[in-house]
Protein backbone atom coordinates (compact mmCIF):
# COMPACT_ATOMS: atom_id res chain seq x y z
CA UNK A 1 0.00 0.00 0.00
CA UNK A 2 0.86 3.72 -0.70
CA UNK A 3 1.56 5.22 2.75
CA UNK A 4 1.59 8.40 1.12
CA UNK A 5 -2.26 8.01 -0.13
CA UNK A 6 -3.80 10.10 2.49
CA UNK A 7 -1.17 12.47 2.56
CA UNK A 8 -1.07 13.14 -1.37
CA UNK A 9 -5.15 13.37 -1.35
CA UNK A 10 -5.05 16.05 1.39
CA UNK A 11 -2.46 18.04 -0.40
CA UNK A 12 -5.02 17.78 -3.69
CA UNK A 13 -7.30 19.07 -1.50
CA UNK A 14 -5.19 22.00 -0.50
CA UNK A 15 -4.16 21.36 2.58
CA UNK A 16 -0.91 21.58 3.30
CA UNK A 17 0.38 21.06 7.44
CA UNK A 18 -0.42 17.39 7.45
CA UNK A 19 -0.01 16.19 11.10
CA UNK A 20 -0.44 12.36 12.09
CA UNK A 21 -0.36 10.89 15.39
CA UNK A 22 0.37 7.80 17.32
CA UNK A 23 1.17 6.29 20.48
CA UNK A 24 3.65 4.28 22.23
CA UNK A 25 2.73 1.89 25.29
CA UNK A 26 -1.01 1.21 25.18
CA UNK A 27 -1.00 -2.30 26.12
CA UNK A 28 1.61 -1.91 28.58
CA UNK A 29 1.47 -3.01 31.61
CA UNK A 30 4.24 -0.44 33.42
CA UNK A 31 5.96 2.60 32.40
CA UNK A 32 4.43 5.47 30.42
CA UNK A 33 2.31 6.25 27.97
CA UNK A 34 4.17 8.10 25.01
CA UNK A 35 1.97 9.95 22.35
CA UNK A 36 3.50 11.54 19.24
CA UNK A 37 2.24 13.85 16.27
CA UNK A 38 4.45 14.61 13.42
CA UNK A 39 4.28 16.77 10.13
CA UNK A 40 6.52 15.31 7.32
CA UNK A 41 7.54 17.45 4.50
CA UNK A 42 5.77 17.64 1.54
CA UNK A 43 8.81 17.42 -0.86
CA UNK A 44 10.17 14.46 0.30
CA UNK A 45 9.55 10.87 0.46
CA UNK A 46 11.20 8.93 3.93
CA UNK A 47 11.70 5.48 2.49
CA UNK A 48 11.14 2.58 5.14
CA UNK A 49 8.15 4.08 6.71
CA UNK A 50 5.90 1.52 8.29
CA UNK A 51 3.96 0.53 11.59
CA UNK A 52 6.67 0.98 14.30
CA UNK A 53 5.96 -2.85 15.70
CA UNK A 54 6.84 -3.94 12.26
CA UNK A 55 10.55 -2.73 11.98
CA UNK A 56 13.58 -3.94 13.70
CA UNK A 57 14.91 -1.75 16.34
CA UNK A 58 17.78 -1.23 14.16
CA UNK A 59 16.06 0.14 11.25
CA UNK A 60 13.57 2.07 13.90
CA UNK A 61 16.07 4.11 15.50
CA UNK A 62 17.55 4.84 11.81
CA UNK A 63 14.40 6.23 10.64
CA UNK A 64 13.53 8.04 14.39
CA UNK A 65 16.89 10.01 13.07
CA UNK A 66 15.93 10.51 9.54
CA UNK A 67 12.46 11.78 10.65
CA UNK A 68 13.99 14.55 13.43
CA UNK A 69 15.80 15.71 10.94
CA UNK A 70 13.64 16.25 8.01
CA UNK A 71 10.14 16.51 10.16
CA UNK A 72 8.74 19.85 9.42
CA UNK A 73 7.86 19.87 13.30
CA UNK A 74 6.95 17.02 15.73
CA UNK A 75 6.13 17.21 19.20
CA UNK A 76 6.13 14.60 22.12
CA UNK A 77 4.08 13.66 24.93
CA UNK A 78 4.64 11.36 28.14
CA UNK A 79 1.69 10.67 30.11
CA UNK A 80 2.78 9.28 33.62
CA UNK A 81 1.49 5.71 35.01
CA UNK A 82 -1.03 7.42 37.61
CA UNK A 83 -2.52 9.60 34.35
CA UNK A 84 -2.41 6.76 32.75
CA UNK A 85 -4.38 4.68 35.72
CA UNK A 86 -6.65 7.86 36.54
CA UNK A 87 -8.11 8.42 32.98
CA UNK A 88 -7.66 4.45 31.18
CA UNK A 89 -5.69 3.87 28.40
CA UNK A 90 -8.21 5.48 25.28
CA UNK A 91 -8.63 8.42 26.82
CA UNK A 92 -4.78 9.13 27.93
CA UNK A 93 -3.86 8.20 24.44
CA UNK A 94 -6.91 10.73 22.62
CA UNK A 95 -5.44 13.56 25.30
CA UNK A 96 -2.02 12.85 24.33
CA UNK A 97 -2.77 13.74 20.48
CA UNK A 98 -4.65 16.58 21.18
CA UNK A 99 -1.65 17.84 23.16
CA UNK A 100 0.58 17.44 20.69
CA UNK A 101 -1.47 19.23 18.21
CA UNK A 102 -2.44 22.25 20.02
CA UNK A 103 1.45 22.92 21.01
CA UNK A 104 2.60 22.57 17.29
CA UNK A 105 4.02 25.83 16.27
CA UNK A 106 2.45 25.31 12.72
CA UNK A 107 -0.71 25.95 11.53
CA UNK A 108 -1.83 22.24 10.86
CA UNK A 109 -4.94 22.34 8.73
CA UNK A 110 -5.55 18.57 8.98
CA UNK A 111 -4.82 15.64 11.82
CA UNK A 112 -4.56 12.02 10.90
CA UNK A 113 -4.85 9.72 14.01
CA UNK A 114 -4.16 6.00 14.71
CA UNK A 115 -7.47 4.94 15.46
CA UNK A 116 -8.73 7.29 17.70
CA UNK A 117 -11.58 10.09 16.80
CA UNK A 118 -10.14 13.43 18.37
CA UNK A 119 -12.23 16.41 19.24
CA UNK A 120 -10.40 19.14 17.44
CA UNK A 121 -11.89 22.21 15.72
CA UNK A 122 -8.87 21.01 12.92
CA UNK A 123 -10.69 18.30 9.99
CA UNK A 124 -9.34 14.88 11.36
CA UNK A 125 -9.86 11.67 10.40
CA UNK A 126 -8.81 8.43 12.64
CA UNK A 127 -7.58 5.64 10.27
CA UNK A 128 -7.86 1.67 12.05
CA UNK A 129 -4.10 0.27 11.58
CA UNK A 130 -3.51 4.42 10.66
CA UNK A 131 0.52 3.26 11.03
CA UNK A 132 0.13 0.83 8.08
CA UNK A 133 -1.86 3.11 5.82
CA UNK A 134 -0.40 7.04 6.56
CA UNK A 135 2.80 7.88 6.55
CA UNK A 136 2.33 10.58 8.93
CA UNK A 137 0.87 8.10 11.03
CA UNK A 138 3.90 5.67 10.96
CA UNK A 139 6.62 8.11 11.49
CA UNK A 140 4.79 9.53 14.44
CA UNK A 141 4.31 5.67 15.62
CA UNK A 142 8.20 5.21 15.20
CA UNK A 143 8.62 8.48 17.18
CA UNK A 144 6.80 7.63 20.30
CA UNK A 145 8.24 3.82 20.18
CA UNK A 146 11.82 4.56 20.20
CA UNK A 147 11.10 7.11 22.66
CA UNK A 148 9.60 4.96 25.08
CA UNK A 149 11.82 1.61 24.56
CA UNK A 150 14.96 4.53 26.04
CA UNK A 151 13.01 5.66 28.55
CA UNK A 152 12.04 1.37 29.51
CA UNK A 153 15.71 0.79 28.82
CA UNK A 154 16.85 3.92 31.21
CA UNK A 155 13.84 2.46 34.16
CA UNK A 156 15.62 -1.36 34.30
CA UNK A 157 18.75 0.31 35.52
CA UNK A 158 16.67 1.29 38.40
CA UNK A 159 14.09 -2.27 38.09
CA UNK A 160 16.75 -4.89 36.91
CA UNK A 161 14.95 -7.95 37.80
CA UNK A 162 12.34 -7.33 35.93
CA UNK A 163 13.88 -7.05 32.43
CA UNK A 164 11.93 -4.09 30.98
CA UNK A 165 14.73 -3.37 28.90
CA UNK A 166 13.51 -6.41 26.96
CA UNK A 167 9.91 -6.49 27.03
CA UNK A 168 9.71 -2.90 27.70
CA UNK A 169 6.82 -2.97 30.22
CA UNK A 170 4.61 -5.55 28.32
CA UNK A 171 2.89 -8.52 29.33
CA UNK A 172 5.60 -11.35 29.16
CA UNK A 173 6.32 -14.79 31.00
CA UNK A 174 9.15 -13.43 32.85
CA UNK A 175 7.48 -10.34 33.45
CA UNK A 176 4.24 -12.03 35.07
CA UNK A 177 6.98 -13.97 36.98
CA UNK A 178 8.81 -11.16 38.36
CA UNK A 179 5.34 -9.39 38.99
CA UNK A 180 4.58 -12.47 41.38
CA UNK A 181 8.23 -12.73 42.76
CA UNK A 182 8.66 -9.12 43.68
CA UNK A 183 5.53 -7.44 43.38
CA UNK A 184 4.79 -4.23 41.62
CA UNK A 185 6.84 -1.18 41.55
CA UNK A 186 5.70 2.50 41.17
CA UNK A 187 6.29 2.28 37.58
CA UNK A 188 3.21 -0.67 37.12
CA UNK A 189 -0.05 0.25 35.81
CA UNK A 190 -2.82 -0.49 38.78
CA UNK A 191 -5.23 -0.93 36.04
CA UNK A 192 -4.31 -3.62 34.97
CA UNK A 193 -5.36 -7.35 36.44
CA UNK A 194 -2.18 -8.68 36.49
CA UNK A 195 -0.53 -5.97 38.77
CA UNK A 196 -3.94 -5.25 40.94
CA UNK A 197 -3.70 -9.17 41.77
CA UNK A 198 -0.11 -8.77 42.26
CA UNK A 199 -0.62 -6.00 44.65
CA UNK A 200 -3.71 -7.39 46.57
CA UNK A 201 -1.47 -9.95 47.09
CA UNK A 202 1.27 -8.06 48.36
CA UNK A 203 -1.31 -5.99 50.55
CA UNK A 204 -2.92 -9.61 51.93
CA UNK A 205 0.51 -10.69 53.15
CA UNK A 206 1.58 -7.16 54.75
CA UNK A 207 -1.59 -7.37 56.75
Amino acid sequence: MDLYKYENELKKQNYKYIAGTDEAGRGSMAGPLVVAAVILPSDEIIEGLNDSKQLTSKKRAALYNEIIEKAIEYKVEIINVSEVDRLNVYQASKQGMEKCIQKMKSPVDFVLSDAIQLELEIPNLSLIKGDAKSASIAAASIIAKVTRDNIMIELAKKYPEYGFDKHKGYVTKHHLEMLELHGPTEIHRRSFAPVERALYKQTSFDL
